[in-house]
């Protein structure tokens, strides 16, 4: 099932599962409506953009913003760093095999893309994003400072940003990564597989110049884990009923072959 913005917009997303057993994980629509009140209360009056507001993307809104926008840089937020911190039982992955999607947390620095918001369209763009990104309160909007990568003297600008919820009860930490692999592998969500997502925040860094080491290291395990499954299920229909594996003619140079740690994206 591939969520469109018209989805978004007839909240069609969260009347499907309205009748189903992640019904109780939904953030209230009276909560989602107050934090989206609150968030355009607050905005940061900056006379340079003419009631224009700037939205920080660091995940999926790098490569499907599904937002009007104006235009669009490469900026840098410091403070707060991307990491595969929320499971995703919904989006990315179900309640039996959950995902994982990013998040923002404290420390350290993310560079991503900034998408400018004309200012006669914020409060319907803000609603297309709260229903797609605050669906169950697993982020706080937040005004953050920001740093246009292509003009680095340039003074700071707020960005509106979704930082990581420590409270919420998909909140998983600080994953090691063979943990973080295992649930980007197999599981497949309402947006699709979790392993696509990486793949396509990668891409679409890619596209701008960006390298995330961090992002670029899960992605080679992956590969790594799929070879050697692949390599492990070749050799298990090649062995003969009744001979050992160790017996099996198997040698682990040719999983080695398959495997390209240094392949890049």
């Amino acid at each position: 099932m591939a969520i469109t913005r018209q989805d978004l917009e007839a909240n069609r997303l969260r009347t499907s599962l309205c009748s189903t057993p992640v019904a109780s994980s939904l953030l209230p629509e009276a909560d989602v409506e107050r934090s989206l009140c609150n968030t355009l209360a607050s905005r940061p009056d900056s006379a340079d953009l003419d009631g224009d507001v700037w939205v920080f993307g660091y995940g999926s809104l790098i490569w499907n913003p599904m937002v009007v926008h104006t235009e669009s840089r490469l900026a840098t937020v410091h403070g707060y760093h991307r990491g595969f911190y929320l499971y995703s039982k919904i989006n990315r992955g179900t309640w039996d095999n959950p995902g994982l999607v990013l998040g923002l947390d404290r420390g350290g620095c993310c560079t991503g893309m900034v998408f400018r918001i004309p200012r006669h369209v914020v409060e319907q763009e803000f609603r297309v994003l709260w229903r797609r990104e605050m669906m169950t309160g697993a982020y706080h909007p937040r005004w953050l400072r920001v740093k246009m990568d292509a003009t680095p003297d340039a003074p700071e600008q707020r960005a509106l940003a979704f930082v990581m919820n420590r409270e919420h009860a998909g909140y998983a930490g600080r994953l090691p990564d063979a943990r973080v692999v295992d649930c980007l592998r197999h599981a497949c969500g309402l947006y699709g597989p979790a392993r696509e997502y990486l793949h396509q925040t990668l891409l679409g860094l890619a596209t701008h110049g960006v390298d995330d080491p961090y992002l670029g290291r899960l992605w080679r395990q992956l590969q790594e884990s799929d070879a050697t499954e692949a390599a492990r299920d070749t050799c298990a229909v090649a062995t003969p009923v009744g001979t050992s594996a160790s017996a099996a003619t198997c040698p682990e140079d040719a999983v080695a072959a398959t495997v390209h740690p240094h392949e890049t994206v």
